[in-house]
């Protein structure tokens, strides 16, 4: 019986084994997360050196020890342009990071890769009309909204983590507040335990990045200004550690880049 397989998937971290070797972090929907070993890697005629981060691969792997090597590979598709701009770099690397906190090594998952595939298709197809543009901030959002509802850790949005009420934001109205709890999510009754407090308007755009596409306006802009974009990056940065105990480093880049 042959012990050779073909994987689609994602390289999403590679690093140097011995002399010309690389060892490279696949995320596939068969096996989640895995190791590979790429003999040769690291020369540059390498028939193997295109095992590189941000990269789509259908790859051959053969072996039955723990660790498996790749005997072919071939792109289908590299993201390598997000480096373009450390806006999109950061973003692309904020769910890698993610990835590694929420996704089982040889643990198969369902949609994983092609949701996160999909953002960062949207992330490689848009080009900043401005220095203050912030869609490239709302689709890192939004992809970590759709990657933690995958991975069973989604903000819960929809019901007061407290009372267990319906949130409902009263859109127009501007005396009702909802409040952030951090490790329990949001209350319709004020808490002293909460860090942040949200509008109507503020509540319900967050909601909305739970479906597919961005919150976009009529005329092609983004729904909400700066300020309310910066205070939902707030609530992932406290939001993440709290339930996975390590922080997404990528996302204070963001954070410094749209101060």
């Amino acid at each position: 019986m042959s012990n050779e397989k073909r994987l689609k998937g994602l390289c999403i971290k590679a690093s140097p084994l011995g002399e010309n070797d690389r060892l490279i972090t696949f995320l596939s929907e068969e096996q989640g997360l895995s190791r590979f070993a790429v003999p040769g890697a690291r020369k540059p005629k390498s028939s193997l050196a295109s095992a590189s981060p941000l990269t789509l691969l259908e790859i051959q792997i053969f072996g039955k020890k723990n660790l498996k090597t790749v005997r072919q590979l071939k792109i289908i598709k590299s993201y390598s342009g997000l480096g373009r701009s450390i806006e999109s770099l950061a973003a692309a690397q904020a769910i890698t990071e993610l990835t590694f906190m929420l996704v089982a090594n040889e643990d198969k998952q369902n949609n994983y890769l092609s949701t996160v595939l999909a953002h960062l298709d949207r992330l490689a197809e848009y080009n900043p009309t401005s220095e203050s543009d912030l869609k490239i901030l709302a689709i890192c959002i939004q992809s970590l909204m759709h990657l933690l509802a995958i991975g069973g850790l989604s903000l819960p949005l929809y019901y007061c983590c407290l009372t267990g009420k319906p949130i409902q934001p009263p859109i127009g109205n501007w005396d009702w507040t909802c409040f952030f709890v951090p490790s329990e999510g949001f209350s319709i009754v004020e808490d002293t335990r909460s860090l942040i407090n949200l509008n109507a308007s503020e509540i319900a755009l967050m909601q909305r990045l739970l479906f597919p596409d961005l919150p976009i306006k009529s005329n092609g802009e983004l729904l909400g200004p700066k300020e309310v974009w910066k205070k939902i990056l707030k609530i992932f940065c406290i939001w993440v550690p709290a339930q996975l105990g390590k922080e997404i480093s990528s996302l204070k880049i963001l954070d410094e880049i749209y101060r």
